[in-house]
């Protein structure tokens, strides 16, 4: 395993962002009881909620604690990561000593810790805001730099720490200073089966009621309201950071917050937003249940509408087929509602592993379809959402990891360029939020991989970048696909010269492989 890092840097870093904004961030966490909650608490052993924001800052000349990517107490998070790939309590005590996995303690993320929240130049004086949910084996640190790079464009990005047992390790703390509590990872099988989605199920209703809360915690930021907060940093510092975000945040108007997620992540997003918007239906079958039931008057339920920016980053569908909510599964997003403005509010984004596992492939264009109940994806009263694949990309090259690791993703997964990978994600994303009217910066000629200066104005249906949301192969390496039967010639053509993915390796590639026994 030595030589596996053999070829790295002698620690893992990342490049910088290359948004015309220094990035700022803050880690957050506060008592349950303080916030609003717009569902019952699905686990009362749940104390607080968790999260690091990711902003806009001004620039910094004093040099600033660093932002290192493994949280506090970095030795139990490694020793926990280490578990999350097989090993045993005991061999990860031995295995975090090991110097070529110990330099990952020196891995920083390129931010200034607590920064001053940049003065946000849009029409509003707000920054727009964008909640990103973790996959498995994911935390709030994770996807730093998708993440970070949205923050250097002009976006507040809430981060969540779920504490559903997806994390390799999350740790809830108080007020009375005691010692944290651990929540470790829970191995579930990707294989479904009654007690998988039992399983599932339960995560799912931890991490809707986490958002619930997140965004009232947003809400609170943004009115200047006192929060106390429990931090791994400096609590008292945090807190009076946290009054920089009041009026600062766009959190009020309705369908002003863009909601994200990776893999399991992008699961959480799809239930919030269908439990929310259509939280006055109820489930037919005594068979069936709600995972999240926010009552009307909550303000998450006037936050999602038809008019919510969704984006989706490899959706993986298991989890969406549970037989208990089967029933919201077979109505579409929010988007697709009578009047509503259809695909133009959703963006899903794969890696080439995802696109290849085609019942994957074939559940998400239903799931993102206007009608997901129909066996046969389409869109002829909507226009159509937007996805793409970038080739040569594994399902972690979407997180830290690939960036992190990419002699190990190449290697194990056949990824190529992790970075540009990341790049033509933050170009996707971010010309889809100037489509729908939230303004964010220029995507910079550089990562445009443009050599001369044209007429980048953001007038127009086109937008800034308009080459990355096109149909057309402009950009080389980024295939769009289509939501019905028929394909792309250029889809087609890289099908053909692709070996047919594994669904578990699929998975495996950014989540949890089966244990073998």
């Amino acid at each position: 395993m030595a030589s596996l890092f053999s070829n790295l840097n002698p620690t893992p870093a990342f490049p910088s962002f290359t948004g015309p904004y220094q990035v700022g961030t803050t880690d957050v966490e506060i008592p349950a009881a303080e916030l609003p909650s717009p569902s019952p608490a699905p686990d009362s052993t749940i104390s607080t909620v968790s999260f690091r924001i990711f902003y806009p800052s001004e620039p910094s000349a004093k040099p600033s604690k660093p932002v290192y990517w493994l949280p506090d107490p970095q030795h139990e998070y490694l020793s926990a990561y280490i578990r999350f790939l097989g090993a045993s309590h005991r061999l990860s005590a031995v295995l975090r000593n090991l110097p070529f996995l110990r330099i990952l303690s020196y891995t920083t993320i390129p931010a200034v810790r607590n920064a001053k929240l940049l003065v946000a130049p849009t029409k509003t004086k707000r920054w727009p805001v964008m909640v990103f949910s973790h996959g498995l084996g994911g935390t709030e640190n994770a996807y730093s730099h998708l993440l970070g790079s949205l923050s250097s464009h002009g976006v507040v990005v809430i981060a969540p720490d779920h504490r559903d047992g997806s994390a390799p390790l999350s740790l809830i703390r108080d007020l009375s200073g005691s010692p944290p509590r651990p929540i470790e990872y829970k191995s579930i099988s990707h294989r479904q089966s009654p007690e998988v989605e039992q399983a599932r199920d339960h995560q799912l209703k931890v991490r809707l009621w986490e958002l619930g809360l997140i965004h009232e915690a947003a809400l609170k930021l943004d009115r200047g309201e006192p929060l106390s907060i429990i931090s791994a940093e400096t609590a008292s510092e945090t807190a009076g950071q946290l009054a920089m975000f009041s009026s600062s945040l766009e959190v009020h108007t309705p369908g002003s917050v863009s909601w994200a997620g990776h893999s399991f992540g992008a699961v959480t997003v799809v239930q919030l937003v269908k439990s929310v918007f259509y939280r006055q239906k109820k489930p037919a079958a005594t068979s069936h249940q709600a995972l999240f039931e926010p009552s009307t008057s909550s303000q998450i339920a006037h936050q999602i509408t038809s008019s919510t920016p969704i984006c989706l980053l490899d959706l993986w569908c298991m989890p969406l087929l549970s037989k208990s909510t089967r029933w919201l599964n077979e109505l579409p997003l929010p988007c697709y509602s009578p009047k509503g403005p259809g695909g133009q509010k959703l963006i899903a984004v794969l890696s080439e592993a995802f696109f290849k596992w085609e019942s994957n492939l074939a559940q998400l264009k239903r799931t993102i379809s206007e009608d997901p109940s129909s066996t046969v994806p389409s869109s002829t009263h909507y226009p159509a959402p937007y996805i793409f694949y970038p080739v040569s990309s594994a399902h972690l090259s979407q997180s830290d990891f690939g960036v992190l690791f990419p002699w190990f993703t190449k290697k194990a997964f056949k990824a190529q360029d992790p970075a540009r990978t990341l790049r033509l994600n933050t170009r996707a994303l971010l010309e889809f939020m100037r489509r729908n009217g939230i303004e964010v910066a220029n995507t910079s000629l550089v990562d445009m991989e443009e050599t001369i200066s044209h007429d980048h104005s953001p007038s127009g249906p086109a937008g800034q970048d308009h080459k990355i949301l096109k149909r057309d192969g402009s950009v080389a390496g980024w295939v769009a696909l289509e939501l019905g039967a028929r394909k792309r010639a250029e889809e087609a053509d890289n099908e053909q010269t692709s070996e047919r993915a594994d669904p578990m390796e699929a998975v495996i590639q950014g989540e949890v492989a089966e244990k073998q026994t």
